[in-house]
């Protein structure tokens, strides 16, 4: 079994560490995290985990070493490991946005195997849109990446050049759906139901729309003309967001968000 060390133990970092136990990838005690706090990895200690606060001690005798901790932050945490890293032994997999494989060999050396990972943090109940890339890493490497990340959701191998824009619809992007389940439970709130009722209603209704989408392989719009009828309420419903720019806005958003992606790590 893979030892795995997790540079950067935040929302992404700790959701595929608990993703990976909860679907017996491995065991708690297979996976070291750490962080500059390590009162902040108090439960995890106790639920098994390794912890440490000192990242060049903790990849010791990583295989994987997962690096996920903020663009800004990203440069030291390379200069701290550099000494300590085997690439005979040792993968590095970086899930920082905005930061390119060519980027973290330029610390570690060119000869490091480097996969980039975008997940959401959707991994922690298996249900991640992970997108992976690398620019020389081997395809055993990727399979075993790939291979991670798959318990934890579905993956997608994509160019390099490709995985900013990834960051903003898979990563940014389970904001946007949230945030539109969000908005459909305020409207439901609204024509007269309780806040939970509404909200409970609006997650199912999203959820079956996207299974739907997931176990027939349909197109949306086939499957909006399934509920669409002449002169009917969903119809109208549909053309008075349109007419105040719905899908606009979500375009205009996801292309924003890739932008903004693409600089995080020299800002």
């Amino acid at each position: 079994m893979s030892k795995i060390t997790i540079i950067g133990s935040g929302n992404i970092g700790l959701s595929l560490a608990r993703g990976l136990v909860n679907k017996a990838y491995c065991k708690a005690d297979d996976i070291t995290l750490t962080r500059r706090s390590l009162k902040s990895l108090s439960e995890e200690a106790a639920n098994g985990f390794k912890v440490s606060d000192n990242n060049k001690v903790a990849i010791y005798d990583a295989e994987v070493i997962v690096l996920a901790v903020l663009p800004q932050q990203l440069k030291k945490v390379l200069e701290e490991i550099a000494p300590a890293v085997s690439p005979e032994k040792q993968i590095v997999v970086s899930v920082v946005s905005g930061v390119t494989c060519a980027d973290v060999r330029d610390k570690l050396g060119n000869n490091m195997q480097v996969i980039r990972a975008m997940p959401n943090t959707a991994i922690a109940i298996g249900q991640s849109m992970t997108c992976i890339a690398s620019d020389n890493a081997s395809d055993e490497q990727l399979n075993r990446v790939k291979q991670l990340f798959e318990t934890v959701g579905a993956v997608v191998t994509i160019n390099e050049d490709l995985m900013t824009s990834a960051t903003a619809l898979c990563a940014c992007g389970i904001a946007f759906f949230l945030r539109s389940i969000r908005a459909a439970s305020q409207g439901g709130v609204e024509i007269g139901f309780h806040a939970h009722d509404a909200l409970k209603m609006a997650v199912q209704t999203a959820k079956g729309a996207a299974d739907l989408l997931l176990q027939t392989q349909s197109h949306p719009e086939s499957e909006i003309d399934k509920v669409t009828s002449p002169k009917g309420c969903t119809i109208a419903g549909l053309n008075e967001m349109e007419h105040n720019g719905f899908s606009s806005a979500f375009i205009k958003g996801i292309k924003l968000s890739a932008l903004k992606a693409g600089g995080l790590y020299n800002d």
